[in-house]
């Protein structure tokens, strides 16, 4: 058997249907150890295939209804 045939096989990058959604900015946080747990547990418990997309979709989600809630509207002045 050769090197080759052992090595796992990189998946082929296709190009982005949306250059503007490709994703070039890498963001790193440290968890503590019960933070890490709960998240492990919760990824298997609920079977999460992608971690790095579970982490994405629930941050960007909190980010957007907050930044939602906090957008002045035309009756908040009004009592």
């Amino acid at each position: 058997m050769e090197i080759n045939e052992k090595m796992a096989k990189k998946k082929e990058l296709k190009p982005s249907p949306n250059p503007v959604l490709l994703r070039k900015h890498r963001q790193i946080f440290t968890l503590n150890d019960k933070e890490n747990n709960a998240l492990n547990r919760f990824i298997e418990k609920y079977k999460v295939k992608n971690k790095s997309k579970f982490i994405r979709e629930t941050l960007m989600t909190e980010i957007l209804r907050k930044l939602d809630a906090d957008q002045p509207t035309l009756f908040d002045n009004i009592k």
